[in-house]
């Protein structure tokens, strides 16, 4: 599939760093999973729960390192691979940021994938700072702020049947954090260096215009 990376110029509480938008080309199928990982999921494979929000293993697993992350999808592809579950040559990896925004549109080219406006109830989020045309960062004071974590699927999916895009917990990518090249490109995998890696989606004590 080929998509629009970044948001336009004319896009409320648009950062710079958030363009220039990039024409990529994904060349090839991958799969994600629906959910995020859960704290379940975690303490099956690598046998901690680190998480500060716990008594669900329903949960998302967080405070999680990128090295734990990767640690994680390593641990489950040996696991998948010894018993047979997966093909060789086959992986569980962090998706590029690429591949991340490709799965999160949807196909749509809105603000969010459910369009222009993140209101509070939509996803887990400061719900008292809403993202509404015209208004991108508008207070309700009514809002629902649940100030946790909440069970994964606890909110409607994208149009690909994938959870808790925008908020919950931040997402882990595979890149590193670095300025978008421009123009049009093929699997881009990101700067070759840098300091810090990128995560995406927002998170529970996220304001709407920072789950974008």
């Amino acid at each position: 599939g080929t998509f629009t990376m970044g948001s336009p110029a004319s896009e409320p509480a648009r950062y710079p760093t958030e363009g220039p938008q990039t024409r990529v080309t994904i060349s090839r199928g991958f799969w994600m999973g629906k959910y995020e990982v859960t704290q379940g999921e975690y303490l099956a494979v690598m046998g901690s729960n680190p998480s500060y929000f716990t008594g669900d293993l329903s949960l998302p697993v967080e405070t999680v390192s990128w090295n734990d992350a990767v640690a994680y999808c390593g641990a489950l592809t040996t696991r998948e691979r010894n018993a047979g579950r997966i093909p060789a040559g086959y992986v569980y990896r962090l998706p590029t940021e690429a591949e991340w925004e490709y799965a999160c549109r949807a196909g749509t080219t809105t603000a969010f994938h459910y369009g222009n406006e993140l209101r509070s109830g939509m996803a887990n989020f400061y719900g008292f700072s809403e993202y509404i045309v015209g208004d991108p960062y508008h207070y309700n004071p009514s809002g629902v702020y649940l100030g946790r974590t909440t069970t994964v699927g606890s909110y409607a999916p994208n149009a690909w049947g994938l959870y808790d895009m925008h908020g919950n917990v931040w997402e882990w990518c595979q890149d590193w954090y670095g300025a978008y090249p421009g123009g049009s490109l093929s699997d881009p995998q990101g700067s070759p260096t840098g300091s810090y890696r990128v995560l995406r989606g927002g998170s529970w004590r996220s304001s709407a215009d920072g789950c974008r």
